[in-house]
């Protein structure tokens, strides 16, 4: 649960580090403080993903964390947040970060980063 200060002061974006994709996966069907939309870290495996009731990797290597369809025409990340039940921003946060680590973004995916990714606060 946040905190007065993180309700108030500013967004949280809740970065979860595991040692494999399988604890990861196994972390977000069990820990209730893992929320839909958060990141899921997995360095030992470059692999970044976004915490939902099927996690899912944004990276070209999923481990075993589920993968994103291929977009269809015109969707964009919002769509697909939309489709998978996950806050706005959750993809591109997640991009964002494996991007930073050098880690590659699922091909699927990279044609929706075309845009700048937008910063926590300026959605």
């Amino acid at each position: 649960m946040l905190t007065d200060s993180e309700r108030f002061a500013f967004s949280a974006w809740r970065i979860h580090a595991f040692a494999s994709t399988g604890n990861a996966y196994d972390a977000v069907q069990t820990d209730e403080t893992i929320a839909a939309g958060d990141t899921l870290l997995i360095l030992d495996e470059g692999v970044v993903g976004v915490a939902m009731t099927w996690p899912f990797a944004i990276t070209a290597e999923p481990g075993k964390l589920h993968t994103v369809c291929e977009p269809g025409a015109g969707e964009t990340l919002g769509h697909i947040e939309r489709a998978l039940d996950v806050p706005d921003g959750s993809i591109a946060r997640a991009c964002r970060l494996a991007t930073t680590l050098g880690f590659a973004i699922d091909a699927g995916l990279v044609p929706l980063l075309s845009e700048p990714l937008a910063r926590d606060g300026d959605d």
